[in-house]
């Protein structure tokens, strides 16, 4: 375990500076939008925006890994990101915005790519589950810690340029390394239909995670700052938050693997709903009670994916595990990209605190066809049923070098 940690150190170095970088820009974009006197519907396109280039660089991204390499293409799109958060800076003309968040996206999946696929390759086999555990703790707490960041005075341009710092120094751990780089494997197929046809259950969960998570990051910072949150407090609401899915993701991923994974889908979504209309029913609520609120709705929202993916993985052969995980991560990607462009007009139309509302509805719906579908087809679980604590980033996140899963079973999950 300790030589695979050892391996790992400079890439899990680098996640914690890249995430922390990209933490603190989600919830400044979003305040620094609202201060420039954009709307709340434009700050939703803002962030669908981002998960449109998220998913055009599923499809570019590794085209340029496997041209140049993992340290070069790393180098290349951090370095061209701390660019285009520096230009961002320097602009306030929205349609430049943009096209500045569609290029971060695009940037930020292909380094995501690179840290897990290269987890993969480097960590040992007997220990991967446990290097992954690792980096969905640093990944969630980089993002949770990097939200204090919020506390430091200034002008806007000033988190921007911390923003870039951080970005840059994530490159040098990877360029330093001495590692070998893993060897590059033909992009796998996308195939919905198929993957619908076996499992509907893992990619409707996908769907709806992505669009509840997507509007998270995007809206919540100006759900937070209609409250009468000034920066540093939404900050330490969204740690708070986001610290819900760090200590709640492992537990209830245990969950899933002691009952059929479409009955804990349904109540964990169901638990989340009630915490968002809890939030909804509560607009007034003092300040322990709200951050109590949205600790558990974060928990019950971030472990909603990973627990997607397992059950995607129940019913996957070896050989479909490459198709499946960009499957689900193309779903989830359109999730994202839908989910603020609907929440953003919702709360235009009606007021900021019916962000939860949305939340609401959306939970309630997965937590009823969860259910629907596990009262139709029953499935038995087995010992070879384990959870694998996982952040929805990209394919390099279902690990196609693990161990076998088991067996499709006869009847779709």
């Amino acid at each position: 375990m300790l030589s695979s940690i050892r391996s790992t150190t400079p890439l899990l170095s680098s996640t914690v500076f890249l995430l922390m970088g990209v933490g603190v820009l989600h919830t400044h974009i979003a305040l620094q939008g609202e201060a420039l006197g954009f709307s709340v519907a434009m700050i939703g396109i803002l962030t669908s925006a981002y998960y449109t280039g998220f998913l055009v660089g599923t499809y570019t991204v590794p085209r340029l890994t496997h041209r140049f390499g993992h340290i070069r293409t790393f180098a290349f799109c951090t370095s061209l990101l701390a660019v285009v958060v520096l230009v961002q800076a320097l602009t306030s003309v929205y349609g430049i915005w943009l096209v500045l968040r569609v290029l971060q996206g695009l940037l930020l999946v292909g380094l995501y790519a690179i840290i897990e696929s290269w987890l993969n390759t480097a960590a040992d086999p007997s220990h991967r589950s446990s290097v992954f555990a690792i980096y969905m703790m640093l990944n969630l707490g980089a993002s949770a810690v990097a939200q204090q960041f919020l506390h430091i005075h200034g002008e806007g341009f000033v988190l921007f340029c911390i923003v870039a710092i951080l970005v840059c120094a994530a490159c040098l751990p990877v360029v330093m390394t001495t590692q070998p780089q893993p060897s590059i494997h033909a992009a796998p197929r996308v195939q919905v239909k198929h993957m619908f046809r076996l499992v509907p259950t893992a990619l409707v969960s996908a769907l709806i995670s992505g669009m509840v998570l997507g509007a998270f990051w995007g809206l919540l910072p100006l759900y937070a700052a209609a409250r009468g949150l000034d920066a540093a407090e939404v900050g330490t609401y969204m740690s708070v938050a986001i610290m819900g899915g760090v200590a709640l993701q492992l537990p209830l991923g245990r969950l899933s693997d002691r009952i059929d994974r479409r009955l804990a889908l349904a109540l964990i979504s169901a638990t989340a709903a009630l915490a968002a209309l809890a939030n909804l029913a509560l607009p007034a609520a003092g300040q322990v009670t709200a951050m109590l609120l949205v600790f558990a709705f974060g928990g019950m929202s971030f472990a909603l994916y990973p627990i997607a993916v397992a059950h995607l993985v129940d019913y996957l052969r070896r050989d479909e595990l490459l198709s499946g995980s960009s499957t689900v991560l193309l779903v989830n990607g359109i999730g994202s990209a839908v989910g603020p462009l609907l929440a953003g007009a919702l709360m235009t139309l009606t007021r900021p605190a019916f962000l939860f509302g949305w939340f609401a509805i959306l939970d309630t719906l997965l937590a009823g066809y969860a259910l629907y579908r596990f009262i139709r087809r029953k499935r038995e679980v087995t010992p070879d049923d384990n959870f694998v604590p996982r952040v929805h980033t990209t394919p390099g996140a279902m690990d196609p070098q693990a161990d076998a899963p088991p067996e499709p079973q006869a009847k779709p999950g």
